[in-house]
C-alpha cells in the first residue's frame, strides 16, 4: 500500500492525500460504508459502486467468521469476489465484537474466549488466529486485534488494558510477518492506538504503534461513551505523534459534524453504522441539516428529498412519498434513506477535500458545522 500526502490546509491540520492499494486508489479524506457481513444493509452493489460511490467498504471479521465461515470465503477466492466488491476493502479485526460480548467473553493474556451470539457456541480469538482469519477475507487493509475498554474505565483498567493491547499487536506484527497473502495482493497491516481518554496512556500508545513503522494507523476506543469533547482532544493528543506520511483511520466515528471535526484535526479516514442504521429508522442528513422523515410536516411536501442532493434517489422521489413509505413499512423506505445518508456523507468527505486542496477548508467547515447541526 501506498500513501500520498497531496495538501494540507494552511490553518489546521486537515489533509487531502491518495492511498493505493491492490484494488484501487482511496482520495483522502474518505468515508468507509460498513459492510460487516460482505454486504452494506439495504443497498446493492452497483448503487455502492455507481450511486454512492464507495471507494471502499469495511468488512467484520468476528461476523464474517461465525457466517457464511471461512471455508466458503476461501474456495470463494476471498470476500472481494464473494460479494462481487472489486475495490479497496477493510476488515476489523472483530474486538470490538469481542469484548461487547462482555457477559459472555473471557478475557487472558493469551486471548480472548467468546460464545457465539449466534447460537452460543464457543471460540476462541488470539492475535494469530484473527489475522489468518483475515488473511483468510483477503481484505486490502487488515486491522490488527485489540482490546476496546468502555468509555468510562477508571486509570488502572485503561493502563492494563493498553498493555495487553501492544502485546498482542507485537503477536499480530509477527504472525502477519510470517504468513502471506492467499489470493495474490499484498495486504497492509494497520494497529490501533487506545489508551481510553488518558492523555498520557494515549500518547504512550501512539509512540508505540508509530515505532512498528505499518503502513496506517488506526485510532480507536472512542465515540464509546465518553465525552464529545474529550473524544476530539484525545485525538489531537494521538495525531501529535502519529506520523504524517501515513494514514490514519479513526475508528468507528461518527455524525457528519463529528467527521468534519475529525479532518481538521488531521484525521484521513472514517466509518459508522450511523448512515444506514439512522436510515433505516428515517432519519436523513441532509446539507441544510437533520430530517425525520417520519414527521407530518412532510405529508404533503411534494418536493425533492433534496434537490441538490448527492444521489439519484434525492430526485427520483419526494419527501411526502418517502414518509409514506416509512408510515406503511415499506422496505423500500429503508433502502432510499440508507443510499441517500450513504452519498450525502461521500459527498461530504469529497468536499471537504475540495475545500482542503482550494486552501479554505477552515471557513468551510464553520459554515458546515452550523447547517449540519440544525433540525429541519
Amino acid at each position: 500500500m501506498k500513501f500520498e500526502l497531496q495538501h494540507t490546509d494552511p490553518r489546521s491540520q486537515a489533509r487531502a492525500g491518495l492511498i493505493t492499494t491492490a484494488h484501487g486508489q482511496i482520495e483522502t479524506p474518505i468515508f468507509m460504508p460498513v459492510g460487516t457481513l460482505g454486504s452494506v444493509k439495504g443497498v446493492h452493489l452497483y448503487e455502492l459502486k455507481d450511486d454512492i460511490e464507495a471507494q471502499i467498504i469495511l468488512g467484520n471479521t468476528y461476523h464474517l467468521y461465525l457466517r457464511p465461515g471461512l471455508e466458503v470465503l476461501e474456495r470463494a477466492g476471498g470476500l472481494h469476489k464473494f460479494n462481487g466488491f472489486d475495490r479497496p476493502m477493510l476488515t476489523d479485526s472483530g474486538g470490538f465484537q469481542v469484548f461487547s460480548l462482555s457477559g459472555i467473553r473471557k478475557l487472558r493474556e493469551e486471548g480472548a474466549e467468546f460464545r457465539s451470539h449466534i447460537d452460543g457456541s464457543k471460540h476462541f480469538f488470539t492475535p494469530e488466529k484473527v489475522m489468518d482469519i483475515e488473511r483468510v477475507i483477503g481484505a486490502d487493509i487488515m486491522m490488527a486485534f485489540d482490546e476496546c475498554p468502555p468509555g468510562n474505565s477508571d486509570y488502572a483498567y485503561a493502563k492494563k488494558s493498553l498493555g495487553l493491547t501492544h502485546r498482542w499487536l507485537d503477536r499480530c506484527i509477527t504472525r502477519f510477518n510470517e504468513t502471506e497473502p492467499k489470493y495474490g495482493y499484498q495486504q497492509s497491516l494497520f494497529p490501533i492506538v487506545q489508551g481510553c481518554v488518558y492523555p498520557d496512556l494515549r500518547r504512550q500508545s501512539a509512540e508505540f504503534v508509530a515505532s512498528k513503522e505499518c503502513d496506517g494507523n488506526a485510532i480507536g476506543g472512542l465515540a464509546v461513551g465518553e465525552p464529545t469533547e474529550k473524544m476530539y482532544e484525545m485525538i489531537e493528543v494521538v495525531n501529535e505523534i502519529l506520523p504524517t506520511d501515513k494514514p490514519r483511520y479513526l475508528m468507528g466515528v461518527g455524525t457528519p459534524v463529528n467527521i468534519l471535526e475529525g479532518i481538521e484535526r488531521g484525521v484521513d479516514m472514517f466509518d459508522c453504522v450511523m448512515p444506514t442504521r439512522n436510515g433505516r429508522n428515517a432519519m436523513l442528513f441532509t446539507k441544510d441539516g437533520i430530517m425525520n422523515m417520519r414527521n407530518k410536516k412532510w405529508e404533503m411536501d411534494f418536493s425533492p428529498i433534496e434537490a441538490d442532493g448527492a444521489s439519484r434517489v434525492d430526485t427520483l422521489y419526494t419527501k411526502a412519498y418517502l414518509r409514506h413509505l416509512f408510515h406503511a413499512q415499506e422496505l423500500l423506505a429503508m433502502q432510499i434513506a440508507s443510499i441517500h445518508n450513504l452519498a450525502f456523507y461521500l459527498w461530504l468527505v469529497g468536499e471537504a477535500r475540495r475545500h482542503i486542496i482550494a486552501g479554505d477548508f477552515s471557513t468551510w467547515k464553520a459554515t458546515m458545522v452550523k447547517r449540519l447541526s440544525t433540525r429541519l
